[in-house]
C-alpha cells in the first residue's frame, strides 16, 4: 500500500513541474533587467495567461528560492509594416520577481559580468 501512495505522490509532483515550465517562457536579459539584479529582482517573459500566484509557485519550484513579490507587465501587440504588407508584432507578458534577501537565481549570474 505504501508504495502505491508514494508513486501517486511522485506523479502529482511531475505534473506540477510540467505546469511550471509552461508558465515561465524565458529569462528577460537586458541592460535594465541586469541592473535590477542588484536589488534582488529578476525579469522573466511569461505565458500571457499566467497569474501572479502561478508565476510565484513556478519560480519557487524551479529555482528553490523564496519569492517576496511578483509584478506583471502586459506589453501590447504593435502594428508593423513588412514591406508593403501591414502586420502585427505579437504582444507578451513580463514578470518582475523580487526574491528574499540572500536568494539568487544562478541562471542570471553570467549576464551581470
Amino acid at each position: 500500500m505504501e508504495k502505491a501512495i508514494a508513486k501517486k505522490e511522485n506523479k502529482e509532483k511531475q505534473i506540477i513541474g510540467n505546469v511550471d515550465f509552461g508558465i515561465l517562457v524565458e529569462p528577460w536579459v537586458t541592460e535594465a533587467s541586469t541592473a535590477m539584479m542588484e536589488m534582488n529582482k529578476y525579469v522573466f517573459k511569461v505565458a500571457s495567461r499566467a497569474e501572479k500566484g502561478k508565476i510565484k509557485r513556478a519560480v519557487e519550484g524551479l529555482y528553490n528560492v523564496k519569492v517576496i513579490a511578483v509584478n506583471t507587465i502586459n506589453i501590447p501587440k504593435k502594428l508593423r509594416n513588412y514591406g508593403n504588407t501591414p502586420g502585427w508584432k505579437s504582444g507578451f507578458k513580463k514578470a518582475i520577481i523580487t526574491l528574499k534577501e540572500g536568494d539568487k537565481i544562478e541562471l542570471f549570474e553570467g549576464a551581470s559580468k
